[in-house]
């Protein structure tokens, strides 16, 4: 494969990674922190409160870092403890699907809880972004030049 194009690879998994941490995180300020308090609160995650704000924004933040390519290795740290965050006090009891369907209807398939195959390939994606760099397209290449 052409080199030139290899370069182009990492800006695949940033716009879905990086859209997909934002569309999370805005989801949870857009409900208002409450609602995602109270299941930190069921999971008995520490300073429930103060989270309830700090993960919304690492979504949003960190994701728009990794959808322009910004400060890329910094801003998937807090992403990949995120995800491992939830995975361990959400997912993990659910299984490895991340589409559990439990039932059909007449209107449709009925799906449960999803388990923690999205939060492994985030992490994989991330983990390969930390590895390969941001590449073409991106802040970080042209703050490299």
């Amino acid at each position: 494969m052409n080199k030139n194009y290899q370069r182009f690879a990492p800006l695949l998994l940033r716009l879905v990674i990086g859209y997909g941490s934002m569309a999370h995180g805005w989801v949870k300020l857009s409900r208002g922190p409450a609602g995602f308090e109270r299941l930190l609160v069921y999971t008995h995650t520490p300073f429930a409160h103060l989270l309830s704000w700090i993960v919304p924004f690492v979504e949003v933040l960190g994701g728009l870092a990794i959808l322009i390519g910004l400060f890329l290795r910094a801003a998937a740290v807090p992403l990949i403890i995120t995800m491992l965050t939830a995975m361990f006090t959400v997912q993990m009891r659910y299984g490895f699907s991340s589409v559990n369907t439990t039932g059909l209807t007449s209107s449709g398939p009925l799906f449960g809880p999803p388990g923690f195959e999205i939060n492994l390939l985030y992490i994989a994606g991330l983990l390969s972004l930390m590895i390969t760099g941001a590449g073409a397209l991106s802040i970080d290449s042209l703050r490299s030049h």
